[in-house]
């Protein structure tokens, strides 16, 4: 099996790099390849031959946005570090590992995450306003050892794609470019306040060339360093810089509140973040985790059916800006709901617990104690397995935001302990500060789920 997995990735790195040889004189022909290519590796997985049609369609459209925007990327991006992707996060983890993942699944009768999360540390050199990562202190490390076993045990199931999360992960810049030159057939990404990243970094980045970062954004200077610090902003602006100069894959980790909603989807920021280099914006609503948390920085209901609205409007096919956006709440209905779990991700603190998803401090398992695959057969994990999807409207998908009823049954039930070491939270507590939330959304999800219903209906007619 091994052997044919190298001749595989042999063959497709052949192919990218005749793809990539012919992109300058004829890009719609070597996109075209690329396609043909994935579409052979991908035989009999879940895309369609449609899926594939519509990304010729794409391709062959040289003046639509999409195409501009790969464009732009072939024009920025190191050629090493474009193949790079191409090859850890194309290659292993969208086709291999999916394949390795499913068979997993079945063999193992548990979920299997695409991708694991993962904080080297807890140290950071920022103290910012609401920071969940805080709860864990500032003196854990997962050592250098302890981290290349996580990733030689997901590589045995299939994971191939790895993030890094904190305190800073910066703060362990070397020890991830070893672990990047060890697991070369990996993608890795760091979400990072962006203030460590210096031109040595930058040219060890492009020299491995499969890390790529999201940097942390909440708004223009006054917003930003309000919660972050004087002088964050700027400081992130010229790593920025740095990173598209070095021809660098970046974009923003954006956390957005109820006093910055409107202006991290304003034109103006957008465009801001697109001229300086950054090629998708990860968007993240605000979650009341640990004891000091601000619930009063929950958005309004109003503002959280404008970013459902405008983050497609920034994405769309047409309109809208050359930058790919992901909201992490609002797009459940595109990844079938809750995630986590290690039904797609899970994520494994600096002191080794294993967690449903990032947001969710609590675990029955612990890496220093137990294998990966143990961890993901906790009870915790087998009780999300169980659950998810946690709402038929896959607009309301977190069992604790939307569902806290749920979360409270599943920590009892299992468990599960509270992995916040300096203040433990009771899932009690937390989900009650969801409670209101939760009430005030589910008639307001529930209309726009049946507008997004009414639509594919609407859709699924034309085509017959």
């Amino acid at each position: 099996m091994e052997f044919a997995h190298q001749a595989e990735r042999k063959a497709f790195s052949v192919a990218i790099d005749g793809a990539l040889k012919h992109v300058k004189k004829d890009r719609e022909k070597s996109f075209l390849q690329l396609i043909d290519l994935a579409e052979k590796f991908m035989d009999g997985d879940k895309l369609q031959k449609e899926d594939y049609d519509k990304a010729r369609e794409l391709v062959k459209n040289s003046d639509g946005k999409w195409m501009k925007y790969a464009d732009r990327i072939l024009n920025e991006v190191d050629p090493h570090v474009v193949k790079m992707t191409a090859l850890n996060l194309g290659f292993e983890a969208f086709f291999y590992g999916t394949k390795r993942i499913n068979q997993m699944r079945k063999i193992h009768n548990c979920n299997i995450p695409w991708l694991l999360l993962v904080d080297p540390t807890s140290a950071c050199n920022l103290h910012c306003t609401g920071c969940w990562a805080a709860e864990y202190g500032n003196r854990m490390n997962l050592s250098y050892e302890e981290l290349d076993s996580i990733i030689t045990q997901g590589k045995e199931l299939g994971v191939y794609l790895y993030m890094y999360t904190g305190g800073e992960p910066l703060v362990r810049k070397d020890d991830i470019i070893r672990l990047c030159e060890k697991h070369d057939d990996c993608e890795f990404h760091a979400f990072t306040n962006g203030t460590l990243v210096d031109d040595a970094f930058c040219e060890e980045m492009r020299r491995v060339g499969n890390l790529s970062l999201s940097i942390s954004l909440e708004g223009f200077e006054n917003a930003n360093d309000g919660r972050r610090g004087d002088g964050c902003f700027e400081r992130v602006m010229e790593a920025m810089d740095r990173l598209k100069a070095h021809g660098l894959v970046f974009g923003t980790s954006i956390c957005y509140t109820r006093n910055n909603v409107e202006a991290v989807t304003s034109d103006e920021f957008l465009d801001m973040i697109i001229e300086k280099g950054c090629r998708y914006a990860w968007y993240f609503h605000y979650m009341p985790v640990g004891n000091d948390a601000a619930p009063e920085l929950m958005p309004t209901m109003e503002q959280r059916v404008y970013m459902f609205h405008r983050v497609r409007e920034i994405r769309a096919l047409e309109g809208g800006k050359p930058i790919f956006a992901f909201d992490f709440q609002n797009d459940g209905q595109f990844v079938g709901g809750c995630i986590a779990g290690g039904r797609n991700y899970c994520h494994i603190n600096p002191n080794g617990d294993v967690e449903p998803c990032v947001f969710i401090h609590y675990s029955g398992a612990n890496i220093r104690e137990v294998s990966l695959l143990d961890a993901l057969k906790q009870p915790l994990f087998m009780a999300y397995r169980e659950g998810q999807p946690f709402n038929d409207n896959l607009l309301r998908p977190c069992p604790m935001l939307e569902n806290p009823e749920l979360l409270q049954e599943m920590v009892a039930r299992t468990g599960a302990k509270s992995t916040d070491l300096q203040c433990p939270e009771s899932a009690d507590h937390l989900c009650g500060k969801c409670e209101a939330y939760t009430a005030e959304w589910a008639p307001i999800a529930d209309e726009l789920w049946e507008q997004e219903m009414e639509k594919k209906r609407k859709k699924k007619e034309m085509v017959h």
